[in-house]
Order: structure tokens, then sequence, then C-alpha cells
């Protein structure tokens, strides 16, 4: 028997474990309007003393309201990148039943333009969300002084 049920967990399928509860009352939740709400929903669950160090990629999950369900962050890397797996982004949403996503990664350097690959991920992320039916509403480069919106720019 103990056979058969060792067996028997080879054949399980292993799953992403996120969390999330809604402790919150929806109203209680903020609501984002602009890329400047945006980005000071994000600087909120930034860690200020890395912004100007490493570089993480985080997403703000939404609901079809523009409430805040929560932030993930998705990936850290070193002074000059980090690898971001788009699987990993709608894995977040899909699990929070997110209606949208906006996409924010710092620039430790202070540059607020966005590198060639920075519009080439947004574009793979971007294009993922369409299949989905969760749209990226847009990307933010945050720096400890500012922000760059990509829907306030045009290239999202």
């Amino acid at each position: 028997m103990d056979t058969l049920e060792r067996k028997n967990d080879l054949f399980e399928v292993a799953e992403i474990k996120l969390s999330y509860s809604g402790k919150v009352k929806n109203s209680l939740r903020p609501r984002v309007e602009s890329s400047r709400q945006v980005y000071e929903v994000f600087a909120q669950a930034w860690d200020n003393e890395r912004i100007e160090f490493v570089e993480d990629f985080k997403v703000m999950l939404l609901s079809r309201a523009n409430r805040v369900l929560g932030i993930v962050n998705i990936s850290s890397g070193g002074t000059a990148g980090t690898v971001v797996d788009v699987k990993l982004v709608y894995a977040a949403a899909i699990k929070s039943n997110s209606s949208s996503v906006i996409l924010a990664h710092n620039h430790p350097s202070g540059n607020l333009m966005p590198s060639e690959q920075d519009k080439r991920l947004t574009q793979r992320i971007k294009q993922a969300g369409v299949i989905l039916d969760i749209p990226v509403l847009d990307h933010v480069i945050m720096t400890a002084e500012g922000y760059y919106s990509f829907a306030d720019e045009g290239e999202l």
C-alpha cells in the first residue's frame, strides 16, 4: 500500500503557491487613476535602501475598479539589471484574480529613460496579457527622485 501511495504522488501536479487573503476591505484599498498615484503606491512598497543599489521588478495587481489587490516582487538582480520571467508576472495575476496589472522596476543608476531591453520586455509582457485578458496598464521606471511612465509617454 505504501508503494502504491508513493506512485500516486508521482502523478500529482505541482502548483505555484502565492499568498492572497482579503483581510482589507475593498473600499480601503487604494485606487490608482494616474501614473503619479501608481508611483506613490509603488514607492510605499519599495525598499528605499535598495532603490539606488540593486534593480528590482514588481507587479501591481489590480481589480476591475483599479483598486490595488497587492504588489508582488517578481525579481531582484544586480546593479545593472534583473531577469524577469513573464510566467511569474501572470502567475501572480491569475492567482489573485486580477483584472489588470501595472509593472514597475527601478534603475539604480538614476536614469529614468527606458532601455531597448526594457521596451522589449514590456511588449512581451503586454502580449501575454492580451492572450490572458489581463492587460498591462502601465510600466513605471522608478528612481529615488522620480519616475517614467510608459503609458504617459505613449510607449505602451
